[in-house]
């Protein structure tokens, strides 16, 4: 035996045992849950799925020296096993479940893939089945729980993204190629998906830890498309603005540093000069919001009026349309003063978007931009950006939620403002 067959030989010995551990560990489930029954009155336990893993695995070593089609041979010849011993079952008892039948094939095919150079994915799904079986009891609970308005909702967002999303073309029509269908739909889903997550976040943890997980979640994201729907729910529950208000200014604060980490990527040069500012324009915002949201009491939502609308999917539409309009405005406002420069283009684009300009100016000052008038531009973005989101606020919020988020968001302005001037002069620009 050449040393190139020793390493082939161990290679597989030691796929075979991942098979046969990931086995263990479903088996070990299911194990564990007919653990009082008496003993071989079970179809399957921790041997019978351990041993079904290496079974599969040894096929598809088998298959990769003859034919596939053994994998399928032994697929069918499991198959009719577990059948048999399924209505064996049946008999003795009217438990009609095929949960132990569908898991045991999961096993043989995990154990398939261990050996056929897919061990991650073997172990990946190895693990989720035993996570999906072991939440049985809080599965059904949940869905016991659940209304048929939030089913419907789950449905409508994974048509609209799932389906409705991929299908978009992802290119730019129109004049000044300004809309690009697919962009202008993911912020559609993105509306939608921070509204159903919040739903049901509030739903689960009570309005308080709801409204925090939702902020957080939205500030990774989209930041105007929270402060668009906390706006509009607190003029359906003015008795939570304070808990929204707080959300909004979290979610606001966190724009800043997912900024750094995108311009690090691009510039450190970048960073190295406006992290100051923007440090102190995220801690402006933060800690207003972590006052009112320890000074809240409120533990409870009243979801009622949400029943026929958890993902606000009309408020969803309605943004996408207004998002559209802003974008063709920008690229005519641009068009018409020519080459104004960036600065008025940082301006215009932080109307509607900071990520996108922030990348734009991140890519040129490594290339002809000087990284002074990037980093101002940027700064000029975010202001703009947290001004339009103070003026949605204001439009369309509850008062007691526009009178504690636009001070605050003014403030913030005003200190980035400040900071910047302080910035550049030591700095020289």
């Amino acid at each position: 035996m050449n040393i190139s067959e020793l390493v082939t030989n161990e290679h597989l010995i030691w796929n075979l045992f991942i098979a046969l551990l990931l086995g263990v560990i479903i088996g070990t489930q299911r194990g564990w849950v007919m653990r009082h029954r008496v003993e071989g009155s079970r179809v399957a336990g921790i041997r019978t799925y351990s041993l079904v893993s290496l079974l599969g695995g040894l096929i598809a070593t088998l298959s990769s020296l003859y034919s596939p089609l053994l994998i399928g041979f032994g697929l069918i010849a499991l198959v009719l096993l577990a059948c048999i011993a399924f209505v064996m079952k049946q008999k003795r008892s009217e438990d009609i479940s095929i949960t132990g039948v569908v898991s045991l094939l999961i096993t043989f095919i995990i154990g398939c893939l261990a050996v056929s150079g897919e061990a991650v994915l073997a172990a990946v799904a190895a693990v989720l089945t035993a996570v999906v079986l072991d939440n049985k009891k809080e599965l059904h609970q949940a869905l016991q729980k659940l209304q048929e308005y939030e089913l419907d909702a789950a449905l409508r967002l994974l048509l609209i993204s799932i389906v409705m999303l991929p299908l978009l073309p992802n290119q730019s029509y129109g004049p000044w190629n300004a809309l690009n269908p697919y962009e202008i739909w993911w912020m559609v889903v993105l509306i939608a998906s921070i509204s159903f997550v919040g739903y049901f976040a509030i739903k689960i943890g009570g309005a308080k830890r709801g409204i925090l997980f939702t902020s957080v979640f939205a500030g990774l994201s989209s930041s105007t498309a929270l402060t668009l729907q906390f706006s509009q729910l607190s003029r359906e529950q003015a008795s939570i603005s304070p808990l929204l208000a707080s959300g909004i200014l979290l979610c606001c604060g966190t724009m800043f540093p997912r900024l750094l980490v995108v311009l690090s990527v691009i510039n450190p040069d970048l960073v190295i000069l406006i992290w100051p500012i923007i440090l102190l324009m995220m801690i402006v915002l933060y800690v207003p919001a972590w006052w009112i949201w320890r000074s809240c009491e409120v533990e409870n939502v009243d979801q009622n009026n949400k029943q026929t609308n958890p993902l606000a999917l009309r408020s969803a539409l309605f943004f996408g349309l207004i998002l559209a309009v802003i974008i063709l405005l920008s690229h005519v406002l641009s068009d018409w003063f020519g080459d104004a420069g960036v600065l008025m283009l940082s301006a215009l684009s932080g109307i509607t978007d900071v990520d996108a300009i922030s990348l734009a100016l991140g890519r040129q000052s490594t290339e002809t931009l000087s990284v002074t008038i990037a980093s101002i531009g940027v700064i000029i973005a975010a202001s703009v950006n947290t001004l339009v989101k103070m003026g949605m606020v204001v439009a369309i919020g509850d008062k007691k939620l526009w009178y504690r988020v636009a001070p605050v968001m003014i403030g913030c302005v005003a200190v980035g403002g400040l900071a910047s001037v302080i910035v550049f002069v030591i700095n020289g620009a």
